[in-house]
């Protein structure tokens, strides 16, 4: 394959994507650069190539029906439903999800979007413990690809729900980690108003209950880390303004660094433009 395959940009509408790149991301060749890439990706396609190389094959036109029935073949919606289905043909297999060879075939592909689908498989797995499926979700959460650890979090976002203060307890940990992937997948996955995925009204009203989670991060040296950070107090300034208002000054005060005045910068912006409507 060109090297000027793997080092292309991406193009800014789905229209722009070359055909041949197209062809690729269908048949699981390659992996999405950017949104548009990934959005563009029809899962359909992906199903007819990828699951019979799986031992998979005799299910694909119950997959594949099950995206039309929806009119969901890419996207988000796609995503989370094959990882659904493909749960359920895992199950009756009565072996482990997570170790079964199916599901380590599928977690371990070059595509972004296959990667995706396993994802949803451990995070639509009830018959998992929040630790466990904490510690098999850890792989996509600190996966290379943008969408996969963007998946990750929405994948297990519900379980977190279930128990809020013992899901905080448990990615407290998380956010002193190494890895920026990791230390940013604990907060993205909290955040009180999360894009494409429903609010967590708890945080929205008491948004102390995550100082556990955004207090070691106050002045994190990735800017990956800080950008979820500010963006977890935005969404909470909606809501409780003078909260997120005295957090920011308590910050500045302890920890007067670049890095917390660029979360705190990002952190106040609804709140400021707040002000200057109302002048």
């Amino acid at each position: 394959m060109p090297d000027s395959v793997h080092t292309r940009k991406g193009a800014s509408k789905a229209s722009l994507i070359p055909d041949n790149i197209l062809a690729l991301l269908h048949a699981g060749e390659l992996e999405s650069v950017n949104l548009t890439e990934w959005q563009a990706v029809d899962h359909m396609h992906l199903l007819r190539i990828v699951l019979p190389h799986v031992t998979l094959g005799a299910y694909v036109p119950q997959l594949v029906g099950q995206l039309e029935e929806t009119g969901s073949t890419s996207g988000m919606k796609a995503i989370r439903l094959i990882g659904q289905e493909l749960l359920a043909i895992l199950h009756k297999s009565g072996e482990p999800t997570a170790t079964s060879s199916v599901f380590l075939s599928l977690a371990n592909h070059k595509s972004d979007s296959v990667r995706c689908w396993s994802a949803y498989i451990i995070g639509l797995d009830n018959t998992l413990s929040l630790e466990e499926k904490l510690a098999q979700i850890r792989k996509f959460a600190a996966d290379h690809h943008f969408g996969v650890r963007e998946i990750a979090w929405m994948a297990i976002r519900d379980s977190l729900l279930h128990d809020l203060n013992h899901s905080i307890q448990l990615l407290s940990e998380w956010v002193l980690d190494t890895d920026q992937n990791i230390r940013r997948f604990a907060v993205e996955a909290t955040r009180p108003r999360g894009v494409w995925c429903k609010h967590i009204d708890a945080l929205k009203n008491e948004p102390a209950r995550c100082l556990p989670l955004l207090t070691p991060v106050k002045s994190d040296p990735a800017k990956y880390v800080q950008d979820s950070v500010g963006n977890w107090l935005n969404d909470a300034s909606k809501s409780q303004p003078d909260w997120v208002t005295q957090l920011c000054d308590e910050w500045l005060k302890t920890s007067d660094t670049k890095e917390t005045k660029r979360i705190i910068t990002k952190a106040k912006r609804t709140i400021l433009k707040s002000r200057t409507e109302q002048k």
